[in-house]
């Protein structure tokens, strides 16, 4: 019984803004609704993303209560739609397969957020501490280099998934065009550029033979590049707005809405 009662009062603190917490519990009922429909289909991998989820859901407060801290209505509801467009449309309903630009829109929306988190807590720091005084450019600095390195972290994640499991997190691109040191015959280290590829033939030691049409299989890189570009885009667009609210005394609706606050 401990556990529900720890999972209700965690959910009363949602309670304070209506709004916020109609739409907790929306999305909830429908990853509920789409876990069911994964048991029934048995797609037991589907069905651990919904549970997992639904956990993720409770974080907010969870770090609420641990940390003395507020988050914004606003900001959880962001919080919330990421998890479960990212979750539950991207994974479950293959949206980041079905959709162009779905995994661009939330990668540029991580670095959006993540700089916010960052901001927030060195904020908080240098506000609460004496021997702790950053200047807004400073600051503003360090919640963008705390948005890059979450985003780097999260490639480094999806590497090591592609590479000891083959999930393919990182997703392949068709290209017509590569350029490699690799097809050099005389080891010199001029690239050999390849233009207008039509066609790659894949040939295994058991004889299988995959064609891809098209072009040439790029194994990740763009997509990894992509998401940082788009990430720092996201960082940049927060940090911008940072620095006008601290440098200025502005008082800016996105920034309020979006900044962590210590509870009183």
């Amino acid at each position: 019984m401990k556990i529900f009662d720890y999972k209700n009062s965690l959910e009363d603190s949602y309670k304070k803004n209506k709004r916020t917490f109609i739409f907790y519990l929306i999305l909830r009922g429908l990853v509920i609704l789409t876990l069911i429909r994964c048991i029934f289909t048995r797609n037991f991998e589907s069905a651990m993303i919904c549970i997992l989820s639904l956990l993720l859901f409770l974080l907010p407060a969870l770090l609420q209560k641990k940390m003395k801290i507020e988050f914004p209505a606003v900001f959880q509801a962001i919080i919330f739609g990421f998890i479960y467009a990212a979750e539950i449309l991207g994974e479950v309903n293959h949206y980041y397969v079905l959709i162009p630009g779905w995994d661009t829109m939330l990668h540029t929306m991580n670095g959006f957020l993540c700089a916010a988190i960052g901001f927030s807590l060195i904020y908080l720091l240098n506000r609460g501490s004496k021997n702790f005084n950053l200047s807004p450019f400073y600051l503003t600095l360090v919640a963008f280099c705390f948005s890059m390195t979450i985003g780097v972290l999260w490639e480094f994640f999806e590497f090591s998934m592609d590479q000891l499991f083959y999930l393919d997190m990182q997703k392949d691109y068709i290209v017509q065009t590569i350029g490699s040191v690799t097809l050099d015959p005389n080891n010199s280290g001029i690239p050999v550029v390849i233009r207008d590829i039509s066609e790659t033939v894949v040939k295994t030691s058991q004889g299988d033979t995959y064609y891809i049409a098209g072009g040439y299989l790029d194994i990740g890189i763009i997509d990894t590049m992509k998401d940082l570009m788009v990430n720092l885009v996201g960082a940049v667009v927060f940090s911008i707005i940072g620095y006008i609210t601290l440098k200025y005394s502005k008082k800016s609706t996105i920034a309020e809405n979006l900044l962590i606050k210590p509870t009183e």
